[in-house]
């Protein structure tokens, strides 16, 4: 059986990494950038009216704006685990211009930061309207954890939307450095199954969970553009398991010549499959004072 432990993120790296990446991740983060739009996309079908509106993981902060734009009257809550990126968030706000900045001031709008993480939020039971979340709880170590909480601090009837990777993310990556080292090693995180997130959202008492999956495929030229590009968003390495020096002479040509296997005209393939989810937080029953809930029987139909 394998030990799942060697999969658990050290959350000391990941927030370090995506510390460094603050200014260099949306230059990089293409695959980010569509998986953004596609859910902005995806809110026209959507009616929503909240005060409150939750940003998971917002990175640098471009689908917080995004979503202050769309929702002029909510107020929304920018939330990261690596402070490099909310002050990166504070400026890209700055950048949007004066006259947005007044509009938000006078619409009494402020740019809320907090910096926190998504499996511990500290904001109060019942508070949010809206949950957002792009290409973030894939960086948790327990879903179920992440999941509650989210169905804590949603008020009834709130809506979550979020995107995570899949197990197919990286694929070629996955095999290639596991053939290069060859010493039980983790080199890419483990992503979680479309069907057991679903599982997940039901367990935390989410309604009408829908899911789908949608795969991309960007091509380099080089195994070093490859890696080149996940440093720049912060994608290190942050599992347990993952080996904690040099990998010894030889490593990385060993690594070019493994995913060499998977280049299609002239160029090497990285694999990111996308789970989309969105999901409500249902009505509270009414409980008595016994804790009983009162259910209601509607008459047969004669």
């Amino acid at each position: 059986m394998m030990n799942d432990d060697i999969y658990r993120i050290d959350k000391a790296r990941a927030r370090a990494s995506f510390g460094r990446a603050a200014e260099t991740y949306d230059a990089a983060a293409i695959l980010q950038k569509q998986v953004r739009e596609e859910m902005l996309s995806r809110l026209d079908l959507v009616k929503i009216d909240t005060q409150y509106i939750l940003d998971a993981g917002c990175g640098t902060g471009l689908a917080s704006h995004a979503l202050q734009k769309r929702y002029a009257k909510s107020q929304v809550v920018s939330l990261d685990f690596a402070h490099p990126m909310l002050q990166k968030t504070r400026k890209t706000h700055s950048s949007l211009g004066l006259g947005y900045q007044i509009k938000s001031m006078l619409g009494g709008r402020k740019q809320n930061l907090l910096c926190a993480d998504i499996e511990a939020l500290p904001l109060a039971d019942s508070s949010i309207g809206f949950i957002w979340s792009n290409l973030a709880i894939q960086w948790c170590n327990n879903l179920d954890a992440a999941l509650q909480e989210f169905h804590r601090v949603l008020q009834p009837e709130g809506l979550l939307m979020f995107s995570t990777f899949g197990p197919d993310t990286l694929r070629e990556l996955r095999i290639a450095t596991d053939a290069a080292s060859n010493n039980g090693y983790t080199s890419v995180s483990r992503f979680i199954d479309m069907h057991d997130i679903g599982d997940a959202l039901v367990r935390a008492g989410f309604s009408a969970p829908v899911l789908d999956v949608e795969r991309f495929t960007l091509t380099y030229d080089d195994v070093k553009s490859v890696m080149r590009d996940l440093k720049s968003i912060g994608a290190h390495n942050a599992t347990d398991g993952r080996a904690r020096g040099l990998l010894g002479r030889g490593y990385f040509a060993r690594l070019e010549a493994e995913y060499e296997q998977f280049r299609q005209d002239g160029k090497l393939p990285a694999t990111f499959e996308v789970v989309y989810a969105h999901a409500w937080r249902g009505k509270d029953s009414v409980k008595l004072d016994d804790g009983v809930s009162p259910i209601t029987l509607k008459p047969r139909q004669k």
